[in-house]
Order: structure tokens, then C-alpha cells, then sequence
């Protein structure tokens, strides 16, 4: 699906940059991929260490570009879009990873019959493992979808939603990776609290977040399922078990989802 295509980012921050290395360790040529940002530095940077072609022109990149990924900050949308909209004709297509703003947004601020697909991908993305859900604006077609997937799959696993799914996405993958981060930073505190060195706590607590995580990926079998294997009656880790749920473990992560959902949609409303 990206074979022949050019792929112009209006946005050279972490972002583009894990989609650039995923595209280019995925076997998509080098001057094939262009990058529109503002800062000398940022661009410097970029192009030492990726051969993609570098420029602070966001036309000159839409121009040449057949799909466009715009990767700039949610705040700065409006002047950006607008300033695009005699550049982006009806046969690019437009992959937005910009928070919060919608595709009805971008359709209307182009307002050529652009072709948009919505895509939110989160942090681990950095290092070629991020979970991405993508969504088709009004216009977008099977080909566009296909091509959206072809991109952000070579970055990690992607899913196909409806728009409307998107703040749940936001509480669920977009902000995750901050509560899982906290968590192994729980687990490590305790282990240290307990008796270990802080650098034994922070390894143990890594790679048991991170072997966890693979054996529901590997196996295929229910969360719950697994952690029945790993408790025994009366043992060391329903003790553990029960002191989670006497602080209500359960709801206060169900929690914390709701109110990052809850903030996506009030931002998104702004």
C-alpha cells in the first residue's frame, strides 16, 4: 500500500521522527519521505540522523507530498490548516495525529474534498511499539484506511474505530503508558521499602510489567485467567491480591481512564 507514494510530515517532532524510522526500517526509501519543521536546530538534528529530505516550507512538502501527516500541536491546528488549504488538493491524503482535533475539523478547514484519516498513536511509538488507533473522516476510503494501517503498523499494532471511540482511546492507550509508568515505579519502591537495592527493585519491576504483558499478548488467554495461575490458596500473592482490592485497584484505574477521557473530550470541545 505505500509503494510509489511520497510522505510529506508538517511536524518534525518525536512523533514524526518514530514514524520516520518505522517507515524507513520497514523499506520505504529514504527520498521518499520529507519533513516540513520550523525550527534550524530540530531540522539539523533530523537530518542527521535520518537521509529524509529536510525543508521549513509546509507548501513545499504538502506540494510534493501524496500523503500528508500532519504531526503539529493541537493549539497551533487553525492557523495551520488554514494557511495549507490552497496547497492540499482532493488527491492527497491527510493522516492527522494531532490530539484532540477532529476530522469534520480538518475537512472543513481544507474545504477541497481532502481525504482525512485519524490516527493516534502514544509514546512507545519512540521505541517501534505503540498502540495506534486510526478512524476515517467523511471521505476517506478502504485504500485510505489500508494506507494508514500500512504506515502505523510499522510502528506497532494498530486498530480500525469509529471517530467517537477516539476520547476512550485518549484514556486508554494515549494516557496508559503514564499509569503503567507509575506502577513500576510502585512496584520499585516497594521492593526498595522491603529490603533490595533500588537498581534489583527497578529491574525485577521491569521486566515482571513487561514479562506480564507477554504472556497475555503470547498466550491469548484472559488477564484474569493468568493471574489465577499465579495465585495459590493462602499464599503470598492473594495477600497481595486483597490488599489492591481493599484499595479498590480495580476502580481506581477504571478511574483514572474515565477522567483522562472525560479531560479528551472537554479539550476537544475547546
Amino acid at each position: 500500500m505505500l509503494e510509489g507514494k511520497r510522505f510529506g510530515f508538517i511536524g518534525g517532532g518525536n512523533m514524526t521522527e518514530a514514524i520516520v524510522k518505522g517507515l524507513l526500517a520497514g523499506g520505504v526509501p529514504a527520498d521518499t519521505v520529507m519533513v516540513a519543521e520550523p525550527l534550524p536546530q530540530r531540522r539539523d538534528f533530523l537530518s542527521s540522523h535520518h537521509a529524509v529530505t529536510l525543508s521549513d516550507d509546509n507548501h513545499q512538502i504538502a506540494r510534493q507530498a501524496d500523503v500528508i501527516i500532519l504531526a503539529v500541536k493541537p493549539q497551533v491546528a487553525a492557523s495551520v490548516l488554514t494557511d495549507l488549504e490552497a496547497t492540499v488538493s482532493a488527491d492527497k491524503l491527510v493522516i492527522s495525529i494531532m490530539a484532540g482535533i477532529s476530522t469534520t475539523f480538518i475537512e472543513d478547514a481544507l474545504a477541497n474534498g481532502v481525504r482525512v484519516v485519524r490516527a493516534m498513536p502514544n509514546t512507545p511509538a519512540l521505541i517501534q511499539a505503540a498502540a495506534t488507533a486510526i478512524s476515517p473522516g467523511r471521505k476517506a476510503n478502504a485504500a485510505d484506511l489500508e494506507t494508514a494501517d500500512a504506515i502505523f503498523s510499522r510502528i506497532g499494532t494498530v486498530v480500525t474505530l469509529s471517530e467517537k471511540q477516539m476520547d476512550a482511546v485518549t484514556g486508554l492507550s494515549g494516557s496508559g503508558p503514564a499509569y503503567v509508568y507509575s506502577f513500576i515505579e510502585a512496584l520499585s519502591d516497594a521492593g526498595v521499602k522491603n529490603g533490595l537495592a533500588r537498581d534489583v527493585a527497578r529491574e525485577l519491576a521491569i521486566q515482571t510489567v513487561l514479562g506480564a504483558a507477554r504472556m497475555v499478548a503470547e498466550t491469548g488467554e484472559h488477564p484474569a485467567l493468568l493471574r489465577e495461575k499465579v495465585t495459590s490458596p493462602g499464599g503470598t500473592t492473594i495477600a497481595g491480591l486483597h490488599a489492591l482490592e481493599q484499595r479498590g485497584f480495580h476502580g481506581i484505574v477504571m478511574d483514572a481512564v474515565d477522567a483522562a477521557c472525560r479531560r479528551s473530550k472537554e479539550l476537544a470541545s475547546k
